[in-house]
C-alpha cells in the first residue's frame, strides 16, 4: 500500500525526465525510500537501473552494478569495468536515456575510504551524466549528511536533495480508515509514521491487539525494528539505547539525562547527544519564547515507536517473557497508555496548526511549539504544549485526548489556569479536542477531530 508522498513523487519524476542532473535522497531506515524511488518511476519512458550497493569492495559493487546494466539489456553482455567511472564513460557512448539509482550509498565506504567513494561519483557527476539522471540514496542519516558539508567532494554537485521523513498523522491513518478518531490517535501515538511499520498492522483490530502482535511479538519484524533501528549506525555508542530509555521516561534535560546515566561532566554526553540528533534519533526542542535558552532546552525521540518501546519494554523484557505478551499489556501498559498518547497528542495538535500553515489556511503565523513560563511571583513555572507566536500575540491551545465531550467547566477552568500566569501576552485560547465540547463558549476557539483529520490537510 502506498501512502503520501505526493510533493516527493512530483519532484522526483521531474528531475527523472532531465539528463546531466543528479538528485540525493536521504532518510532513516525503513521509511520507504526504495519505494518511492520505485513509484516514481512508474511508466517512465527512460530506462530505469535500480542498484543497492553491497557490504563489500568497490570491484564487487562494480561487477553488481555491471549485472543489473545487462538484467536491462543496457549491455550486451557482462563486460569488465575496472573503474565505476569506465561504466559511466561507457554508458555515456549510448544513444539511450537513463535513470540510474544507487541505493545504500554509505555500503560503499565499508571496504573504502569514505573520500575516495566520494571523490569517485564527484568525477562521475561532473564528467560523465550527459545521457543520464542519477539518483544516490542511504540510510545512514549521518553519512548522507555529510555529502552535503562543504568539506565533502560531492558539495554542491546534487541539483535536487531531499530529505525524506515519517508519515504524519493524517497520512497514517490511511492504513487505519476505518477506525474512529479516537483510535486513530492513539495508533499514530504508539505506531508512528513508518509506511513499513503501519504496512505490518492489522486495521480491523485494536490498539492493544497490534501492539501484542507486533511490539510485544519477537518474531515480529516489527519488534525487530523497534530494537535495531539505527542502531548498527551508532558506532558502538554505549550510551544510545539508555539515552534513549531515560527520555522516553521524562528524563528530557541534559542534566537529567546526565543524572541518569551517572556520567561525568566530561563533555561526552554532549557528543552523544549530537550524534543521536544528527542521525534524527532525537530532536533538540527550544520553547518558541526561549530559542536559543540552553536551560530550557530538552531532547525528545523522534519516532512514536521508539519513544512507545523505550516506555515500557526496554527495562522490562524478562517480564515480557515471563507473563507472555497479553498479560504484559495489561500489567505495564495499559494502566498509563492513556497518558502516553495524551503527550503524542499534543505533537498532533502542533503538526496539524503546522499542516493549516503550509496549506495557507491560516495566515500570520510567525511559529508553533511550546511556551515556556516562569511565575516567579506565585512561584510557578511550566510549558503550555501547544502555542502559536503570531503578529499580535500567542494564541495557546490545550489539547485534550478524551473520549467524552469536553465540559464548559473544564474549559473555564483551564482558561483562569492561564490567565492566572503573570507576563504572557496571551492573544486566544483555544482547545484541541478528539470527540468536540458540550458546549461552545464563543471566547474560545475549538479543532475536533473532524478538523484534525480534514481533506484540505492532505
Amino acid at each position: 500500500m502506498f501512502v503520501g508522498r505526493k510533493e516527493e513523487i512530483d519532484i522526483i519524476r521531474d528531475t527523472s525526465l532531465k539528463s546531466n542532473v543528479s538528485l540525493l535522497l536521504y532518510g532513516k531506515r525503513k521509511v520507504g525510500k526504495t519505494t518511492l524511488l520505485n513509484k516514481a518511476m512508474e511508466n517512465s519512458e527512460k530506462v530505469t537501473i535500480y542498484y543497492e550497493c553491497i557490504k563489500s569492495t568497490m570491484k564487487d559493487n562494480i561487477d553488481g552494478f555491471v549485472d543489473a546494466l545487462f538484467k536491462k539489456n543496457v549491455l550486451p553482455v557482462r563486460l569488465n569495468f575496472n573503474t565505476l567511472q569506465d561504466v559511466f564513460a561507457y554508458l555515456n557512448t549510448l544513444s539511450i536515456k537513463l535513470n540510474v539509482i544507487i541505493d545504500e550509498y554509505p555500503y560503499l565506504k565499508k571496504f573504502e575510504k569514505s573520500e575516495t567513494v566520494d571523490s569517485i561519483f564527484q568525477n562521475v557527476i561532473d564528467n560523465y551524466l550527459k545521457n543520464i539522471c542519477l539518483f544516490i540514496s542511504g540510510s545512514h542519516i549521518g553519512m548522507m549528511k555529510d555529502l552535503l558539508e562543504e568539506r565533502n567532494a560531492l558539495y554542491g554537485r546534487f541539483n535536487v536533495i531531499i530529505k525524506l521523513k515519517e508519515l504524519n498523522y493524517v497520512e497514517s491513518a490511511e492504513f487505519y480508515p476505518d477506525k474512529s478518531v479516537y483510535d486513530k490517535v492513539g495508533m499514530f501515538a504508539v505506531f508512528g509514521g513508518s509506511p513499513f511499520v503501519n504496512g505490518c498492522l492489522s486495521p480491523k483490530k485494536s490498539l492493544r491487539e497490534n501492539v501484542i502482535n507486533t511490539i510485544l511479538n519477537p518474531f515480529s519484524a516489527v519488534s525487530n525494528y523497534a530494537e535495531n533501528l539505527l542502531m548498527s549506525d551508532l558506532s558502538g555508542s554505549i550510551n544510545a539505547e539508555r539515552i534513549l530509555f531515560f527520555v522516553a521516561n521524562g528524563k528530557r534535560k541534559y542534566k537529567d539525562i546526565e543524572c541518569g546515566l551517572e556520567m561525568d561532566s566530561n563533555g561526552l554526553l554532549s557528543k552523544h547527544l549530537k550524534t543521536m540528533v544528527d542521525m534524527d534519533l532525537l530532536s533538540k526542542v527550544y520553547p518558541i519564547n526561549a530559542v536559543g535558552d540552553k536551560k530550557k532546552v530538552y531532547y525528545e525521540i523522534n519516532d512514536n515507536l521508539l519513544r512507545f518501546y523505550y516506555a515500557y519494554v526496554y527495562k522490562n523484557k524478562s517480564a515480557l517473557q515471563v507473563l507472555g505478551a497479553e498479560n504484559f499489556y495489561d500489567e505495564y501498559i495499559a494502566p498509563s497508555i492513556t497518558t502516553f498518547i495524551s503527550h503524542r497528542f499534543e505533537e498532533i495538535g502542533r503538526t496539524y496548526f503546522s499542516l493549516l500553515v503550509k496549506n495557507n489556511k491560516i495566515k500570520g503565523v510567525l511559529d508553533i511549539g511550546t511556551y515556556y513560563y516562569d511565575d516567579s511571583a506565585r512561584k510557578k513555572n511550566g510549558e503550555f504544549d501547544i502555542v502559536l507566536k503570531t503578529k499580535v500575540g500567542y494564541n495557546v491551545y490545550e489539547a485534550k485526548y478524551y473520549k467524552n465531550k469536553l465540559s464548559e467547566k473544564e474549559m473555564s477552568e483551564e482558561e483562569k489556569q492561564v490567565k492566572d500566569i503573570q507576563g504572557i501576552s496571551m492573544n486566544k485560547i483555544g482547545f484541541i479536542t478528539v470527540s468536540g465540547v458540550e458546549n461552545k463558549v464563543e471566547r474560545f476557539e475549538y479543532v475536533d477531530g473532524g478538523d484534525l483529520y480534514s481533506a484540505e490537510l492532505m
